[in-house]
Formats: structure tokens, sequence, C-alpha cells
């Protein structure tokens, strides 16, 4: 049975390639977040700053999936 992501919020603080960056969590722990392919178009509006939903596996908290981008930070 496939486990349920763990969603998140995050803030963009590095890039470090194209589809790939460092995300701070709210409780300040830097993590590396993937871009995956079907968002692709979404690699330009990725800068420093910018707060994105995450998708994480209960197995592994230091990489997550980018899911989307938060248009209201406060939400």
């Amino acid at each position: 049975m496939r486990e349920q992501p763990i969603l998140a919020h995050g803030i963009i603080r590095k890039v470090q390639s194209d589809r790939v960056y460092e995300v701070e969590l709210p409780n300040g722990k830097c993590i590396t977040g993937h871009l995956p392919n079907p968002l692709a178009m979404l690699s330009r509006e990725l800068i420093p700053g910018v707060h994105v939903r995450l998708e994480m596996t209960p197995f592994d908290f230091e990489k997550g999936r980018i899911a989307g981008i938060v248009i209201d930070a406060d939400a």
C-alpha cells in the first residue's frame, strides 16, 4: 500500500539548478526541493523568497517534491 504524502509549505532559499532548490520549512529546517516534469514551466518563477507547497514522503524528510506556488503566503 502506498503512503500518502505529507503536505507542507516552505520558502525557497537557494536555487541549485533549473529543477533543484533549497527550501526552508516553517520549523527552520532546510531540505532539497525538486520540481517534477509536469511543473517545469514554473522554474522561472521559483526564486529565493517564493513560498511553495511541498509533498514529502514519510520515509525521507531531507527532500520533497514542489507541488506549486503558494499565492497567499498567509494561507
